[in-house]
This record gives structure tokens, C-alpha cells and sequence, in this order.
């Protein structure tokens, strides 16, 4: 159930993207409550996954992957629209590959992908609920506030005329906030496995030069 929920989460992104390339209209004001919606159950599979006693590393792993496929192809949506400057998808592509790469990379080892975290900073960053919260709620601001200005111009082009430098700031705001966060908990992923990597290399190169002896 849990699962059909996430995967429930697709179907509406679709939706959104393909109303985001109608002509302007009225209609694309649907797209906030629909890309709320869309984030409002990300929380939501995990407490029936939770509730249900559905809880797996398969579930955690998908519901990542889905987070993922929203974040990017919103990131990459925006660009196309002209919303964002195209280094920004760029950024969270390549932030994403290394991350999930190093996250697949533990799940291999049965470790799920919030645990892998043993720093404070790491766990506070990454694993913790609040800056988890607070980074979906900054990329769902942003969405939703980008995709809610993008009609503005043709439908209500006096409003854009008087208030576009200040609708245009706050989704830069917003646009930023989401980057930072990006890089911040992106970093101590990479780093722990680097740290990681190299004490199990030193390991390994001490054991063979104890056996050698």
C-alpha cells in the first residue's frame, strides 16, 4: 500500500509537468495544490509504511528514488521554462548521482540510507528529521512558488508589471536556500565514505603487512 502511495506520487508529477507546458492560462494555478500534493504524501507513505508494519530497505530505497525523479525533473522543467538557470538541474544531477551511488553502496551492505551517517553533523544534516523537513519544505516553496508566477505575466499582467522584481526575487531566495542545502547534505555523505574508504583500505594494507611477517 505504502508503495502505491509513492508511486501514486509519479502520476500526479506528470500531471504537473504536462500542464506546465500548456499554453498560459488559469489553469496552471492548479499546479501549487497539485505539486502540494504531490510532497504531502511523501510524508504520508511513510506513516502507512510505518502503521502498516510495511517498513523495508526496498521501501526506503523507492521512496528515495521517487524524491529523487521529482526533485530533478522539477529542477530540469524550470530550466526549460526559463525559470531557473540551467546550472541548477545541473547541480542537483550530479549532487544526486554521487550521493545515491554512495547510498547504493551501503544498501549493498544492508545499511539503510540514513543510518550510514555516524558524525554529529553528519546525522544532524543528513539523517536528522528536522533538516529533512526543512530541505523538502525549501524545494517545495520553490516549486510551487515558481510554478505559480509562470502564468502571472499573460493573465494577470498588471499584477507582473508592478510586482514582477519582487516575485522574481523571492523565487531566487528560494532557488538558493534550495542549492545551499543541496551541497550542505551532499557533503557529508561524500565525506564519511571517503573517510570510510580509506580506513578499510589502511585495514586492509595493515593485515597483509601483519601476514607478512
Amino acid at each position: 500500500m505504502a508503495n502505491l502511495i509513492t508511486l501514486s506520487r509519479l502520476i500526479l508529477l506528470f500531471f504537473v509537468i504536462w500542464i506546465a507546458y500548456l499554453a498560459l492560462s488559469w489553469m496552471h494555478f492548479l499546479n501549487v495544490p497539485l505539486l502540494i500534493l504531490v510532497f504531502v504524501t511523501d510524508g504520508f507513505d511513510g506513516y502507512v509504511a510505518r502503521k502498516r508494519n510495511e517498513t523495508s530497505l526496498f521501501g526506503a530505497m523507492f521512496d528515495i528514488t521517487v524524491d529523487r525523479i521529482v526533485e530533478l525533473s522539477m529542477w530540469v522543467v524550470l530550466a526549460d521554462l526559463d525559470l531557473v538557470p540551467v546550472w541548477v538541474p545541473l547541480l542537483f544531477v550530479v549532487r544526486g548521482t554521487i550521493v545515491d551511488t554512495v547510498r547504493a553502496n551501503g544498501a549493498a551492505q544492508g545499511a539503510s540510507p540514513f543510518s550510514m551517517m555516524r558524525s554529529p553533523i553528519g546525522r544532524f544534516l543528513v539523517a536528522g528529521k528536522f533538516m529533512r523537513i526543512f530541505y523538502a519544505v525549501t524545494k517545495a516553496t520553490a516549486f510551487c512558488w515558481l510554478l505559480f508566477i509562470q502564468p502571472v505575466p499573460v493573465v494577470l499582467p498588471a499584477i507582473w508589471a508592478q510586482w514582477s522584481w519582487l516575485l522574481v526575487a523571492v523565487g531566487a531566495v528560494l532557488v538558493w536556500l534550495s542549492v545551499i542545502q543541496c551541497i550542505l547534505r551532499g557533503l557529508p555523505v561524500v565525506v564519511e565514505f571517503v573517510v570510510e574508504q580509506r580506513e578499510t583500505l589502511l585495514g586492509q594494507l595493515g593485515g597483509r603487512r601483519s601476514g607478512n611477517r
